[in-house]
């Protein structure tokens, strides 16, 4: 059986979780101990919470569809208790504006606060879930500048002359350097697709905007990144003998 169409274009939680374990390996198999190991572990164990919370949010609330369902039905059924409670007959046969005023008056303001309970509790699901992912996303966000701050530090120029005294300690050689920033830009991208996640289950303008926001900025410092990778190859062609 072929697959949904529609499913095949959506991300997968899952596999983007084993895709973060996987870079977490990797990290600490190249940089054991090192402050960027213990960040890759906790955006790990983010990535499993994400999964888990975004697919708490993709079910639905049948608390809230039910008292829904209720304040429909209560709205209805006070509808026709008032509109009972109006001798009709009456109105008609007397022409008694003044009751006929006062029936429509009761019905209309029973009618305006059905209307309003029901909207509270058919929006009440969207509202709770779109707070909720707003939370998470604001964590991603934080997370992101963790990851930049690491990589803020590793100036590939240092290379080009002596350091002085208040420069940060070097230990790294230009390939390790290289791929230390490399797994910050790989990190950076990853959170962009947590955040992803979100804009998937949360058709919300907030949400979606706030996922964009994130995506922007981890393209940017992605951006930054790569540019210092750029500026270690050059390094390494011009230090490689002529032919």
């Amino acid at each position: 059986m072929s697959q949904d169409p529609a499913k095949r274009h959506v991300l997968d939680a899952t596999k983007i979780v084993i895709t973060i374990a996987r870079l977490q390996a990797r990290i600490a198999e190249r940089f054991p101990e090192s402050g960027l190991s213990r960040v890759a572990a906790d955006l790990s164990e983010t990535a499993q919470a994400t999964a888990a919370h975004v697919r708490a949010l993709e079910r639905p609330n049948h608390i809230l569809r039910a008292l829904a369902a209720l304040a429909v039905v209560a709205g209805i059924a006070a509808q026709i208790y008032a509109a009972r409670l109006v001798n009709w007959s009456a109105v008609v046969t007397h022409a008694d504006v003044v009751a006929l005023t006062q029936g429509l008056d009761a019905i209309v303001n029973l009618l305006i606060l059905a209307s309003g309970a029901i909207w509270f509790l058919m929006t009440l699901d969207r509202r709770l879930k779109r707070r909720a992912a707003l939370h998470s996303l604001f964590a991603l966000r934080s997370f992101a500048h963790v990851v930049d701050m690491h990589q803020l530090t590793k100036d590939p120029t240092v290379i080009l002359g002596p350091p002085t005294p208040s420069s940060p300690q070097r230990r790294m050689s230009e390939f390790e350097l290289s791929r230390y920033l490399d797994y910050c830009a790989e990190m950076l991208a990853l959170i962009a697709k947590l955040a992803a996640l979100y804009a998937g289950q949360v058709q919300d303008e907030a949400v979606i905007g706030a996922v964009n926001e994130i995506e922007e900025l981890t393209s940017d410092l992605g951006r930054k990144i790569w540019q210092k990778i750029m500026i270690i190859s050059r390094l390494d062609e011009r230090a490689a003998p002529a032919r």
